[in-house]
Parts: structure tokens; sequence; C-alpha cells
């Protein structure tokens, strides 16, 4: 049986840490373990549970040096890029912690018996419980925001249930030390956090009758791979997958002809962060023919140009990159713009790429996700933007983002334009670019497929409701309800006979509020 070994993608030689593939047998122990544990985790007050995430949350700052150090070794980013994701790793175990302390994610209804005009009703109260144990994918790109410490353990933990993460063979050791993390600060409940490594093993989590849903970051092969054993299970579960997403940008032309040198060089800075190996990377922005056009892409292309060797996360995505530069740029009708080169160091460097095409010849050929520091301008006529703008979302696959640069008092249609764009993307920005994902109560982090295969976002405070059912208690007896369900229970918003109902230090620290504003 094979290890596995991290790999240093500067050098391409690998890393001294090894582990071993997790067997069949250890995936089956793992998840029963994970489900013994998970009840008792899933009765824990919410109090308690937050109080966990908040512990994880500074688990993962008191480890800040060697964790850093580790996924620096093991993905090539530099430690300001992953000093902001461990921030934000953490941010995102407190953030939930909130969530779970407020209580309105349960969605607690209560419905008193009472006469109606379909005859009498039932005592009837309602509310979110844990789904059970959630397989989490760690991703490549992101070795704690979106791995062992990322945000779908994060929402699932807070929801109540079990994890069994299935680490990514990118970075094992990040991922050992991150779970080591999980078990220290869940203490006594650190059983209901398990993990595996291997490819063999990702495959035995999501087939093992225990797991009740799935959390996938990554590419949309391994979704549909994913998704397969799905369809093989006796018992099918949610998946939910991010996937691919090209996060297309128009530029308008009024945009162009005013902010041209700005807008040039933000989008050359977003389009290579991280490598350009994030899922929100913009790899196309579409922009007016004509002089106004032609400075804003020339500035682009001079940002990009004066860019070093970027270092891809594993020899994987280094060879994705190269032959699909290299097939788009021998694509009919496309010029080739920006062709860096690596420095010749060893191990998986690539320069940036590119390229131009004008909105007639655009085609699903163009218009796929590169992972990497590439993208595609696509030029045309100024007075033609709505139909550019429609031909441009027609030709690509649904998206995370879509988004518009424009000017202030701009001449165009940009009601109509936003309309659209709702209809092909999760979320609509003015005047910013995709990368960097707040997380927050109002966020969106998906989209309508291939970008993601559900309808809910795997970013923010609704995360969480990926990994929760609904159950209503009929005539149920006061002493048998969950305590969020009780008559007197004040703690958490409800709707109680229709109306919602916030709890009364709630309803007085918002009218405070109101009243200072």
């Amino acid at each position: 049986m094979s290890l596995i070994t991290g790999t240093d993608p500067r050098t391409g030689r690998p890393l001294p840490f090894q582990v071993s593939p997790s067997t069949t047998a250890d995936v089956a122990e793992v998840c029963e373990t994970a489900h013994g544990a998970g009840a008792r985790f899933a009765g824990l007050p919410r109090d308690r549970r937050a109080a966990l995430l908040d512990a994880i949350a500074e688990g993962v700052e008191a480890e800040r040096a060697q964790l850093v150090a580790t996924a620096s070794a093991e993905t090539g980013f530099g430690q300001v890029k992953l000093d902001s994701e461990l921030v934000r790793a953490a941010f995102q175990f407190r953030f939930f912690a909130d969530v779970v302390r407020e209580g309105g994610f349960l969605e607690a209804a209560i419905d008193h018996a009472s006469s109606t005009p379909m005859g009498p009703r039932p005592d009837l109260r309602r509310m979110l419980v844990p789904i059970g144990p959630v397989a989490v994918f760690g991703s490549s790109n992101f070795p704690f925001a979106f791995s062992v410490l990322g945000g779908d353990t994060a929402s699932a933990l807070a929801g109540g249930n079990a994890v069994v993460v299935k680490a990514h063979d990118s970075h094992p050791h990040t991922s050992l030390l991150s779970h080591a993390i999980l078990q220290e600060r869940l203490g006594e409940h650190a059983p209901s956090c398990g993990i595996v490594f291997g490819h063999h093993a990702g495959v035995d989590l999501v087939a093992n009758p225990r797991i009740r849903a799935v959390g996938f970051t990554g590419s949309l092969d391994g979704g549909r791979a994913l998704l397969k054993v799905i369809d093989g299970r006796d018992e099918p579960i949610p998946f939910y997958g991010e996937l691919s997403s090209l996060n297309p940008v128009f530029v308008t032309p009024d945009a162009a002809a005013t902010r041209a040198q700005e807008i040039g060089e933000a989008y050359a800075a977003s389009m290579t962060v991280g490598s350009g190996q994030l899922c929100t990377k913009p790899g196309l922005v579409a922009v007016p023919k004509g002089a106004d056009g032609d400075a804003l892409v020339a500035v682009t292309a001079g940002a990009l140009a004066r860019h070093e060797t970027h270092v891809l996360l594993n020899h994987g995505i280094y060879a994705s990159y190269q032959a699909m530069t290299d097939e788009l740029e021998s694509t009919r009708g496309v010029r080739t713009l920006v062709k860096g080169t690596s420095d010749g160091s060893p191990g998986y460097g690539v320069g940036t790429r590119l390229f131009e095409v004008d909105v007639a010849d655009l085609s699903d050929a163009h218009a796929h996700e590169i992972f990497g520091p590439a993208s595609v301008v696509v030029r045309y006529e100024p007075r033609a933007l709505p139909e550019a703008f429609s031909a441009v979302l027609d030709a690509v696959p649904a998206n995370l983002t879509v988004t518009l640069q424009v000017a202030e008092g701009d001449a165009a249609p940009l009601g109509p334009l936003t309309r659209i764009a709702s209809g092909y993307a999760g979320r609509i920005i003015f005047n910013g670019f995709p990368t960097g994902v707040a997380v927050s109560w109002a966020q969106t982090h998906g989209g309508p497929w291939p970008s993601t295969n559900s309808l809910h976002t795997s970013v923010g405070a609704t995360a969480i409701r990926r990994f929760l059912r609904p159950v209503t208690f009929q005539d149920c007896p006061a002493d048998y309800l969950p305590a969020e369900l009780i008559d007197d229970a004040d703690v958490i918003p409800r709707r109680i006979d229709g109306e919602l109902t916030l709890p009364r230090s709630v309803s007085r620290d918002r009218r405070a509020a109101t009243a200072r504003c």
C-alpha cells in the first residue's frame, strides 16, 4: 500500500511527512464511531455547542505558526495568503457559534390547536434537527477555509452533526494537524469528528450507510464521480458540491471610458490571487471595442506581463493548466495577448496567460474554467452591450458570480442586465471582483449547475441549512418537547400561530438600536 506523501510544489520534491491511506475497514470504523458519538453531540444545549465552536477557533489561532508553515510547504502558498485564510477559518467557527446562540436557524414554529376552515387542527410544533454524520471533502486550494477547518465542518458541527473529513492528498500533514485541533477542543465529544485519507477512502466514505450528507469543494469531474457513488447507495443522501465557475465580468462602455486603469489593474490582481486557483477567479471579462476598451486591455496585459512565475498546487493542476491553455491558444478566433513562462525552476511553476476573442466567435471552446492564472477577454461593440451580455451568459456555464463594472450615471440598462444575471449566478457584484467571499448572514456562495448542484450556499449563515431536516411534533406533551418548542421558552426567534416573535431581550435590544439610528 503506497503511503500518502505531500509534495513541495516549488520543487516537485516529496516532503518527509507520510500517512497511510485509510482502508475500507478503517473508514467503516470511523463512521461507526462518529455515528455513535453524534447522538450525544446533537443533544448538547445550544450554548454548549456554541462554546465548543469558540474553543475550536481559539485552538486554530493558538497553532497559527505551525499550521501556516506546514500548509506553505505543502501548497506553495505564501505566509500572507495562508495567514489571512487562517483568520477566516477561525472567524467561521466563531460566526457559527453566534448563529447557534441566536437560534433562528432552527426555524422554530408553533401552531396551537385550534379550529380552522378545514376543521380542527392539532397542536403542531416544528423545528430543524441534525441530519446525522456528514462527510466533508477538503479542497486542494484552501488548506484551512475549505478543508478540515473549513466552513462545511463548522456549519455541520454547528447544526449538531458528527463530521468525518476526507483529507486532501495535497496537504495531508496540514489536515492531520487541523484534525488534532478539532479533537483537542471538542474534548469528550472528539469521537464525533473523524478523518480518513486516500482516494478510495473517499469513495468508501460516501458509500457508508452511516453518512447522511456530503459537503464537497472540488472539480466537476470529482463531484460527478461522487454522485455516481451516491446513486449506488441503497438509500440516497444529499450531495452539496461546489464544483466549477468561470465568473464572467462585464465592463460597460461608460466604465471603460472613466475607469480603464483601475479596472484593468484590479482585474489582473483578482485573476492571479492564489495563482488563479480559486473557484471565484474571474476567468472571462467582456470589454467594449474601441480606444477605451483597448486601454483597459492594455493595462491588464501590462500588469500580467509583470507577474513572476506562479506555482500551482500539484502536478495534476499543473498538467491540466498547460494542456488547456495550449489548446485555447490554438483555438480558432483566439488571439494571445500575454504568454508568460515559468522561470525554469523545478516544480509546478507556470506563467500567466491572457487571450482575446470577439463575442461573435465566442463558444464553449473558450468559456470553461481553467484552474490557474489564465483568463479570456471578450470584445463586443459598445452599442450592442445588452446583446453581448446575453450572448456571453448563454455561451458560458452557470456561475457562482457575475460582475458588472459600471460608471456613475451609467447609460447601460443596468436594471434589466441585473435581472438577467440573477438567472445565471448566485452573487451579482457591482464594481468589485469575485475573489474574496465574506462570511456573513447575507452571503451566497452557490449558483446553478455546474457551479453547484444544490439550492444552498456553502458560505454564510444559511450554509447550516444543508445539514438539517424538519421534524414536527404533533400533540406532544411538553415534557418531551425540545426546549426551543416549549410555550414559555423565550429564547429564540419563533413563529407562533403565524406571527413572528422575538425573545424579549432581543426585542429590547433591537428597539434600542432603532432608537439610536
